[in-house]
């Protein structure tokens, strides 16, 4: 089941979009050197190691451009991938392969490093019961795929932005004057509006995690920079009472300490804001 945000409507919203800014008045380039009536067929050829992701997309990108494109997908979303491997083939006009290209591989790039390095850190926790979750540490206007595909790399999604949950960060906590009022003024604003949102609070001290616990009505409670004896003594303090997340300064390194102290989840911004973008290429054969 796909997350609610990858909807027909909104990747189709994103494709024209990008197409928009890619296109324009029309792929010249194309329009000038190749005939309007010429076929032709490529191939999306892997040359690198990771986890494919994007090829759904693929697939809308072409279909978007140019709808009698005929595309054969031989490597779906999530499968590992090697040097060599190639991962779909498209058939049809070749002056829409060409306009299409450019878009595809972006997206496929981009999206297959960040499943590649979610698998990894996913890998380091395994067994331990909790789950990893990504940030809204994002490109603008790229959340939507950069989310998904955590997602194909075994990730967990956090809120996708501030509108579908309630996260009072330090910054909140701060201007509101405390923990207590920041909450109370929460629980007052959701109940005027008659919103149902989770709520969550960042902690900076086992003193705020206290606090958070006294005013209740939360639903999780974010551990921030939190040392690892801290980490065991905040856990055993909240007792199952509320969802525990650990996140700030965590590496591969100590990833696996964090998770064994029983938090649920493990935020890491560098899922989607410091990886590298596997190689892909679009060949044409024939």
């Amino acid at each position: 089941m796909k997350a609610p945000y990858l909807t027909q409507e909104s990747i189709q919203a994103f494709i024209r979009q990008a197409l928009q800014e890619d296109v324009a008045d029309g792929d010249h380039s194309s329009l000038a050197a190749i005939p309007a009536s010429a076929t032709n067929q490529a191939k999306l050829l892997v040359k690198d190691e990771g986890i494919l992701a994007g090829v759904e997309l693929a697939v809308a990108i072409f279909k978007e451009v140019d709808p009698t494109l005929r595309v054969e997908v031989l490597l779906q979303d999530g499968t590992p991938i090697k040097h060599g491997d190639v991962a779909l083939t498209v058939h049809g006009k070749a002056q829409s392969i060409l306009t299409a290209e450019r878009l595809v591989l972006n997206c496929m790039q981009r999206m297959s490093g960040i499943a590649t390095y979610t698998q990894s850190i996913v890998k380091l926790i395994e067994g331990t019961g909790t789950r990893l979750l990504d940030t809204r540490k994002t490109t603008p206007n790229f959340r939507m795929m950069e989310k998904w595909a955590v997602l194909i790399g075994g990730g967990t999604n956090h809120r996708f932005g501030l509108f579908d949950m309630i996260m009072l960060k330090d910054n909140h906590v701060d201007y509101a004057g405390g923990i207590k009022p920041a909450i109370e003024a929460t629980h007052a604003y959701l109940k005027k509006l008659g919103k149902d949102l989770k709520i969550e609070v960042e902690t900076r001290n086992i003193e705020e995690v206290r606090e958070a616990l006294e005013v209740g009505g939360i639903h999780r409670i974010m551990l921030d920079n939190f040392p690892v004896e801290k980490l065991k003594e905040a856990v055993d303090l909240i007792g199952g009472r509320v969802e525990v997340e650990a996140s700030g300064g965590i590496t591969e390194k100590t990833i696996r300490t964090v998770a064994e102290t029983g938090v649920d989840f493990i935020s890491v911004g560098a899922l989607t804001h410091s990886n590298r973008s596997l190689d892909l290429s679009l060949k044409a054969y024939k």
